[in-house]
């Protein structure tokens, strides 16, 4: 049996150009023989409450135009319906929250308006200059090289897993690889083994879990390896799809390698995979 996707957007995400559907994903999911989806929809902020951590520095937030507030009431009613019409497919609410060391005191807040069964956490923007910027931006703003990209992105994941943000996955380790200028063949994970295990030893310590996730490059063996070598017990599977017909991309090749790497899935198939 394939595992559960944990990571899946619908038409609540504003950033699936109205080509996400909930219901269509459903149906797709059923089709391929998943247990269950997680919709988990992109929550990002362009203001912030007091209690937040970025409220203590400003940054201008000029880095992602078509950040949309997300419709919790509309989009748990959809959840509802697509448990009732689609079973015996499992239908899991969560978010996708940016940035969560940033906008603790935000996602607290969301969270206590309604019940999210997965919580991920990433990083897709980082603070450049008094700005708040895409990572992927970084490649073009930096003049020390796509290396140095990589490792200043490594040291905010380091801050954001040990910072106040609430989230219980890890989403795309390693996101900027997904730009990489010289083409992701010429991306070698060897070349920041120090920093990769620097963030899966905060991870480990933190009792999260490590997403594979299946729309970047595939993360290799030896990196699964690094992430049991430092603590980590538990792995989700997540396909990042912002179209219905991308739910489950990879998980074929994603098994293999998390199972080459020890871990195995659990009794329940609504369990992360564990060591």
């Amino acid at each position: 049996m394939l595992p559960v996707d944990n990571h899946v957007h619908s038409q609540w995400s504003f950033d699936t150009d109205g080509q996400g559907s909930m219901a269509a994903t459903c149906e797709r999911a059923l089709e391929l023989g998943l247990p269950a989806v997680a919709f988990t929809e992109h929550v990002e902020w362009t203001d912030w409450l007091a209690d937040d951590a970025i409220a203590a520095g400003p940054l201008t937030l000029d880095w992602w135009e078509k950040i949309r507030p997300l419709d919790v009431t509309g989009y748990l009613a959809d959840i509802e319906q697509c448990r009732e019409r689609y079973k015996p497919l499992r239908v899991l609410s969560g978010v996708e929250a940016g940035e969560p060391h940033l906008f603790g005191a935000s996602i607290a807040g969301l969270l206590s308006t309604g019940p999210f069964d997965r919580v991920l956490g990433s990083l897709h923007a980082l603070p450049h200059k008094d700005h708040l910027v895409g990572a992927e931006q970084l490649f073009y703003l930096l003049d020390d090289g796509e290396d140095e990209v990589m490792r200043r992105y490594f040291a905010e994941l380091v801050r954001m897993i040990e910072g106040p943000g609430q989230f219980e996955v890890l989403a795309h380790l390693d996101y900027p690889r997904r730009y990489w200028p010289s083409g992701p063949a010429a991306y070698d994970e060897a070349v920041f083994e120090e920093e990769y295990r620097a963030v899966l030893r905060a991870l480990a310590t933190s009792g999260r879990v490590l997403e594979m996730n299946t729309k970047s490059p595939l993360a290799s063996v030896s990196l699964l390896r690094w992430w049991r070598e430092e603590g980590g017990r538990a792995v989700s599977f997540g396909s990042d799809a912002h179209r219905p017909w991308l739910v489950g991309g990879r998980f074929d090749l994603a098994v293999d390698i998390v199972e080459a790497a020890g871990f195995r899935a659990g009794e329940d198939p609504l369990d992360f995979w564990l060591r």
